[in-house]
């Protein structure tokens, strides 16, 4: 038993990364407070599953659907630098926005696609063990986008994308038009997104116009987690934080379910797993200061009994 709910967090923590991956470039990189994803998650299933439904290759399906989330993200950083609306409340209208579009896509609320050919059902026929078919697939595309992304944020765009984020005056001072870069950038972490639900949608089988709702509190808590098992500022090593906070995080929801909590309380154990990563620093060194105080004492009363 525990071996295949092992084998299921990791499946759903490697789809959830690219996700994760997307939260770390707009938090981490841009330093945008971005809530698009909340309605750039559930465009990237409902694109997929209107397409898979109507014949469309599947692998072409989740591109297109890639795209969507691109565009979608492109909106959010139009309103917020040739609008000069504030990113947070861009966010917020652009998400807004996109539930009506998702069930104008999708036609209804939900589209099963339990019968339909999807990336899995493909590589079923690669002659893969059928076990890990999905756990192979995941870990490949994962990985490949990790890769992907690492070059691009080490290119000459990444390196601008990078430095509007730290330093959006000094980077303008040398000419480049961050306007363009934060567009850019929120377009592509939007398509990671997106292409995080396109990939969700074939894995559960279903699109729901509702399924976006609290992933943003999910990538925060990926990269966030991510960032304390894996201390480094180095994209290479941060983005793998990431996808291995992504796994770790679908691992404790996972126990925490085994314990006897309902799914309803998940949003509560989601929380504090985001609090005590979030605290862990300072938690760490209110620990250290109290055991250099104890030694402090210890010291002192070996000294006054001398």
């Amino acid at each position: 038993m525990w071996l295949n709910i092992l084998q299921g967090t990791m499946e759903q923590g490697l789809i959830f990364g690219l996700l994760a991956m997307g939260v770390y470039l707009t938090f981490r990189i841009l330093d945008f407070p971005d809530l698009t994803v909340e309605g750039s998650f559930p465009l990237g299933a409902s694109v997929a599953a209107v397409l898979i439904i109507n014949g469309t290759n599947p692998f072409l399906a989740t591109f297109l659907a890639f795209l969507a989330g691109i565009l979608a993200g492109m909106i959010t950083g139009v309103i917020n630098t040739k609008l000069k609306i504030a990113g947070l409340l861009a966010g917020i209208l652009t998400m807004t926005s996109l539930y009506s579009i998702n069930l104008r896509i999708m036609g209804r609320a939900n589209i099963p696609l339990l019968r339909e050919r999807t990336i899995l059902t493909i590589i079923k026929g690669w002659g893969l063990p059928e076990r890990y078919i999905s756990l192979i697939a995941f870990a490949i595309i994962v990985l490949c986008i990790k890769f992907i992304l690492d070059y691009f944020l080490h290119s000459e765009i990444g390196m601008a994308l990078r430095a509007t984020g730290d330093s959006p005056v000094m980077i303008e001072s040398l000419g480049v038009n961050t306007d363009t870069i934060k567009i850019l950038g929120l377009g592509l972490a939007n398509g990671l997104t997106a292409l995080s639900g396109a990939l969700t949608c074939q894995y559960q089988g279903f699109a729901d116009v509702g399924m976006g709702i609290g992933m943003i509190v999910i990538g925060l808590a990926s990269v966030i987690i991510g960032e304390v098992v894996i201390r480094t500022s180095r994209i290479v090593y941060a983005t793998l934080g990431v996808i291995v906070g992504s796994i770790i995080y679908r691992m404790a929801i996972a126990v925490a379910l085994q314990l006897g909590f309902a799914p309803t309380d998940l949003k509560v154990v989601t929380a504090v797993l985001v609090i005590l990563a979030l605290g862990a620093p300072s938690l760490r060194r209110f620990m250290i200061q109290d055991e250099f105080a104890e030694r402090l004492m210890e010291g002192g009363a070996t000294d006054a009994e001398a």
